[in-house]
């Protein structure tokens, strides 16, 4: 290609080149401030169990006469209760969604329902702007309506897309440190301690290398001390993790305060089977992984297998064909 081509094609893609090149500097800032920026999740974490615990001291010791409506905390608010759409049936189900994904604070539920009707104007006037005012890309009219259409139907379902990856990362992690947590458990039973204290040792014990379920243990032995029913507090970690060790953590918890059962060694019972469950699964992945090297060792390795092995024969075949 002659260079007065490549000089004409850098022309017209000008404002391409300068957007991509301000996105490139822009996200390689972002990630060397992230890199170098420390955060304690543990600190937190326990910020907003202190949160909740304080609200819950509020609403089982203020009475209901007293108790005033939440105000406007600016835009998004008054947006949201305008809309009545925290008093809608979705309301619920985001709230339990968005507790699941660890967003438990008072605004979370207003900030999920504010990016909901934002975002699809933010990103179809993006795409308008991009896509007609200054066009970016040679597209016709068809395609460009049909990439707005796209935009504005991503920004609706973002937030959710979002909230449900926060929400599978988050269950992984618990996955993986609720056999930790039962050892805990079972040695703080078999020291004497009680269910609330041991909670709140085992939450504190594993802060530093599994925040979530510190977060949540810790939560628990919060209920357990102001909420008037003991398996109401239970239930409600079932709720906020939804993922089945847990559960069967609390059926053995709830039988042992219903029946006088000895805590310690139904503890060591579910840890066992914990253990072995996270083994079978990790002998699972390791049985599938031939099946998934199948695919990039026929793409990647055997061309230049066969290039290199039988590249020379073909050259020497080639120059015998030659001098015949």
């Amino acid at each position: 290609m002659r260079p007065e081509v490549i000089f004409e094609l850098l022309q017209a893609n000008e404002t391409l080149i300068v957007i991509s090149s301000a996105f490139s500097v822009l996200t390689c800032a972002f990630f060397v401030y992230r890199a170098l920026l420390y955060r304690d999740p543990l600190a937190d974490r326990l910020a907003g169990i202190a949160v909740r615990q304080r609200s819950l001291k509020a609403d089982l010791v203020a009475p209901r006469t007293r108790r005033k409506k939440l105000e406007a905390i600016g835009l998004m608010r008054g947006l949201v209760q305008k809309l009545q759409l925290l008093k809608s049936q979705e309301a619920k189900k985001a709230t339990l969604q968005l507790s699941k994904a660890g967003f438990r604070g008072k605004d979370a539920l207003v900030i999920f329902f504010f990016l909901k009707l934002v975002l699809p104007f933010v990103l179809g006037g993006l795409a308008i702007l991009f896509l007609y005012v200054f066009p970016i890309l040679p597209l016709a009219s068809g395609p460009k309506a049909l990439v707005a259409m796209i935009a504005v139907v991503l920004g609706a379902f973002l937030p959710n897309l979002f909230v449900k990856n926060t929400t599978t990362k988050r269950q992984k992690a618990l996955r993986k440190g609720t056999p930790d947590a039962l050892d805990l458990l079972v040695i703080c039973a078999e020291a004497g301690q009680s269910l609330d204290s041991a909670l709140k040792r085992v939450a504190k014990e594993t802060g530093s290398f599994t925040p979530e379920i510190a977060e949540e243990l810790a939560l628990t032995s919060v209920e357990l001390g102001l909420l008037p029913d003991r398996k109401t507090a239970l239930d409600n970690l079932v709720v906020r993790t939804d993922i089945p060790e847990l559960r069967n953590v609390v059926n053995a918890l709830s039988q042992t305060e219903k029946y006088g059962t000895p805590l310690a060694h139904s503890l060591r019972v579910l840890s066992a089977e914990c253990r072995q469950e996270r083994l079978m699964k990790a002998e699972e992945k390791a049985d599938r992984l031939p099946t998934i090297m199948t695919v990039p060792m026929i793409i990647f390795i055997l061309p230049p297998l066969f290039i290199v092995l039988l590249g020379p024969a073909i050259l020497n075949i080639i120059d015998l064909l030659v001098k015949m």
